[in-house]
């Protein structure tokens, strides 16, 4: 058995682990962030206006009874990002795992990435439904940028850490 067949890949990769682990910690940042700052600004016949952020967009849909899109909302905006910048942590933080969970856990985080583009596809839908109306204007606002940072930050550290895990396997069998 190998001596890296205990070992997070943060162990056996010391020189990449602080900048990929400050990365995701500055994602997950970003991402927190980014669903509590306003998402939006929403102008409705060129009076009211209303800042939107994905959390209070959640609670909005949740009281209305709009469970389909809430769920969808909730999964793909929430639920799926936290957990692949959880998963990459545990990849590279947590000792004691064998080179197959490292295997399971990476090809978890790939299959989650696949999916990862569906809550800006439904963002998409939701802005050009309510500007196809002619009577709302909408407004990009910060937490709008700071969601779509910590996804390209994910992204950049999960295809960093595919190489990596890739080179690690390999090496191993």
């Amino acid at each position: 058995m190998s001596a890296d067949s205990h070992r997070s890949l943060g162990e056996i990769h010391q020189g990449e682990r602080l900048p990929i682990v400050l990365m995701l910690l500055l994602a997950l940042a970003l991402f927190l962030a980014g669903l509590f700052r306003p998402f939006t600004q929403v102008t409705k016949l060129w009076v009211f206006s209303d800042n939107v952020s994905v959390y209070a967009g959640l609670i909005t849909l949740f009281k209305e009874r709009e469970l389909f899109l809430f769920g969808i909302l909730l999964v793909f905006t929430v639920i799926f990002p936290f957990v692949k910048i959880t998963a990459l942590l545990v990849l590279w933080l947590m000792p004691g795992l064998k080179l197959h969970q490292m295997a399971r856990v990476h090809d978890f985080v790939a299959h989650l990435g696949k999916w990862s583009m569906l809550d800006v596809f439904v963002v998409a839908v939701l802005v050009v439904l309510i500007r196809s109306g002619g009577l709302a204007e909408i407004k990009a606002q910060d937490g709008l940028f700071l969601f779509c940072a910590s996804v390209m930050l994910t992204q950049i550290v999960s295809l960093w850490t595919g190489r990596i895990a890739r080179k690690t396997f390999a090496a191993t069998t």
